[in-house]
């Protein structure tokens, strides 16, 4: 008889994207509360609302990783999730003020129906559900804790959110990977869907950024050259690192595979997301200001979000290649120059975004990562064919 879980393995469901459609809203929430407070505070916060946000999707990925999430008690429980979940993106915008004790409640609701159903999945599997009883505690005080934020005024309200976010973060490393499930195909197409989400969080931005405003030839090719900039963050991820991670998660098992999908997965996507919301903003302020310098911070963050995400691919093949040499005898190769360089070169262009026209900023920023492109496909041109050729 064909087994279930493997043909389920090379899909997600639908309910599946129905549930990241919230995910899809609370990210364009964090884009716009960086917007209207445009300092150094205001994208502090939206960082933060950010990693929150993170964690309770990434918590309802490994759920869903794990049981079949159109199964009648599990569908409800996913209902319920999107809920609230979409209660705390509504909030998203006064989470450190007005609704910061709504948007605790209701995150609050949101992590403790993800327990609930974990528990579900671990009745017939004992060692799941040890893992889910080590995880359990760090996955309620966190919660709390930010809900406790919400009666605080002041800078202790940031600390307490700092403080649940490290108790989250850390929490998940007790235990060494052991017990928990993965099906690697499935992981890993779930997290590339949430990749393309975010960068649909840029072409929003672009219009966003054109809304009210006449389509002149600047705002045109701003927009385009937006589009251009996008779909290179999209081939520098898709093309190879994608491939490659899928499969070196499909050749391991058991706690080993647990780590690497925690580490590779759940913490070093997280500044790749949060680099695309911060070129988002940068991208958002550029159409709105084609003709002038941008100001400090939508430089910084046109830029330097850019740097971020290219930094969180040289965190995420150092990864890779610890892992290849530790558990195969498969050689790693090198991790290579291109995205450090193109990430140091981001950060260079800073001044310049400073200095000169918006537009011709984003002609520097799309120029440059298309360079890495071009490095990629001709440089690794035979490691290429070789990762694609035998993708899963």
């Amino acid at each position: 008889m064909d087994d279930p879980q493997a043909e389920r393995e090379h899909r997600v469901t639908p309910l599946e994207l129905f549930f990241d459609l919230v995910f899809v809203y609370a990210i364009t929430q964090v884009t716009q509360l960086m917007s209207h407070d445009p300092t150094w505070r205001g994208v502090g916060r939206g960082l933060l609302v950010l990693a929150v946000l993170w964690w309770a999707w990434t918590g309802y990925a490994w759920l869903t990783n794990t049981l079949e999430p159109e199964e009648g008690r599990v569908r409800a429980g996913m209902f319920a999730g999107m809920a609230a979940m979409l209660v705390v993106a509504l909030a998203v915008p006064h989470a450190f003020g007005a609704d910061a004790v709504l948007f605790g409640v209701a995150y609050l609701i949101v992590r403790l129906l993800h327990l609930l159903l974990y528990a579900i999945a671990g009745r017939r599997d004992p060692d799941l559900l040890g893992a889910v009883l080590r995880f359990t505690p760090s996955a309620t005080i966190a919660p709390a804790i930010i809900l406790a934020a919400g009666f605080i005024d002041g800078p202790a309200r940031t600390a307490l959110w700092v403080l649940a976010l490290a108790v989250d973060y850390l929490g998940a490393l007790i235990g060494r990977g052991a017990g928990w499930r993965v099906s690697p195909a499935h992981f890993a197409e779930r997290h590339g869907l949430i990749v393309i989400i975010a960068l649909g969080e840029s072409i929003i931005a672009i219009g966003v950024g054109a809304a009210g405003v006449s389509l002149t030839p600047g705002i045109v090719s701003a927009a385009v050259l937006g589009i251009v900039t996008i779909a290179a963050l999209w081939w520098a991820y898709f093309d190879v690192i994608a491939v490659l991670s899928q499969r070196q998660l499909s050749e391991t098992s058991g706690a080993t595979q647990a780590r690497l999908a925690r580490d590779y997965y759940s913490y070093l996507h997280l500044p790749m997301i949060a680099g695309i919301v911060l070129f988002a903003l940068g991208l958002k302020e550029t159409m709105e200001h084609v003709r002038e310098p941008l100001a400090t911070i939508p430089a910084v963050a046109l830029c330097g979000g850019l740097s971020l995400y290219f930094l969180a691919h040289v965190a995420l093949r150092v990864r890779l290649v610890y892992f290849i040499r530790r558990v195969t005898t498969e050689r790693p190769g090198w991790i290579g120059p291109g995205r450090l360089a193109t990430a140091i070169g981001m950060l260079a262009l800073i001044p310049a975004a400073l200095a000169l026209p918006a537009l011709t900023a984003l002609v520097l920023v799309a120029a440059l990562c298309w360079a890495l492109v071009a490095w990629d496909v001709i440089h690794y041109r035979e490691h290429r064919i070789e990762v694609r050729r035998v993708r899963p």
